[in-house]
C-alpha cells in the first residue's frame, strides 16, 4: 500500500506538522510507502492558468508529479487548519490544479466519471471554533468541500475526517491525547 500525505500548514512548528509527522511515522511502523509533500516548503503555485485547464501537456513538472503519485496511491491523507471554513489558499489551488478532470474524474456521455473509487481519503484538520458552533451555525463547511464536493466528485467511497478544535487553547496534554487519536486513526485506516 502506498500513501500520498500532504500538508498544507506554513508553519513548521505548527501543530499541524506534529500530525503529519505522527502521520508518516505511524505509516512507517506500518510498513507503508509514501509519498510526502509540503506544499509550503515545495512553494506550490496555487495558481491555474488558463492554459493548463484545456492541455495538460502545459502541467509543471510538480504538478505532474503529484498526479502521478496520486496515480500510484491507494490512500490520501491531508492535513491543514481552518481558515475562513475552508483549506488555505495553497491546498485550495493544490486541488484545482491536481485533481483535475480528467484524472480524479470527468464528465463524459454517459455523465460523471469517477477514478477515486478505491481509496482511502483522510483528512486531518484544526480549528478555533468549538465544534458545536462549527456544525450549528457554520454546517461544518470543511466536512462538506472536502467529503461531498472533492472527494465525493471523485468516486471516494473511503472518507473520514478528523478536526482537533479550539487549537488556541489546547493544552500540551490534549495536543499529546490528539496525536494519540491520529496513531490510532492511521493503524486503523491503512493496516
Amino acid at each position: 500500500m502506498k500513501v500520498f500525505v500532504i500538508i498544507g500548514h506554513q508553519n513548521p512548528g505548527s501543530f499541524n506538522h506534529a500530525v503529519t509527522s505522527c502521520v508518516l511515522n505511524t505509516l512507517k511502523e506500518l510498513g507503508r510507502d509514501t509519498f510526502y509533500h509540503d506544499l509550503y516548503a515545495e512553494k506550490f503555485d496555487p495558481i491555474v492558468p488558463h492554459a493548463e485547464i484545456a492541455d495538460e501537456n502545459l502541467l509543471p513538472p510538480l504538478v505532474k508529479q503529484h498526479i502521478q503519485e496520486l496515480k500510484q496511491s491507494d490512500g490520501i491523507v491531508i492535513v491543514h487548519p481552518n481558515w475562513w471554513g475552508t483549506p488555505p489558499a495553497i491546498l485550495k489551488g493544490w486541488a484545482d490544479r491536481v485533481l483535475r478532470s480528467g484524472f480524479a474524474y470527468r464528465f463524459g456521455p454517459n455523465g460523471r466519471e469517477q477514478f477515486f473509487n478505491d481509496k482511502t481519503v483522510q483528512v486531518f484538520s484544526t480549528s478555533n471554533t468549538p465544534r458545536d458552533v462549527e456544525i450549528q451555525v457554520y454546517g461544518d463547511p470543511l466536512e462538506v468541500f472536502w467529503k461531498t464536493i472533492v472527494f465525493g466528485l471523485c468516486g471516494c467511497r473511503s472518507f473520514e475526517r478528523r478536526n482537533f478544535e479550539p487549537i488556541i487553547v489546547s493544552s500540551h496534554e490534549e495536543r499529546t491525547t490528539w496525536l494519540d487519536e491520529v496513531r490510532e486513526i492511521i493503524q486503523r485506516r491503512f493496516r
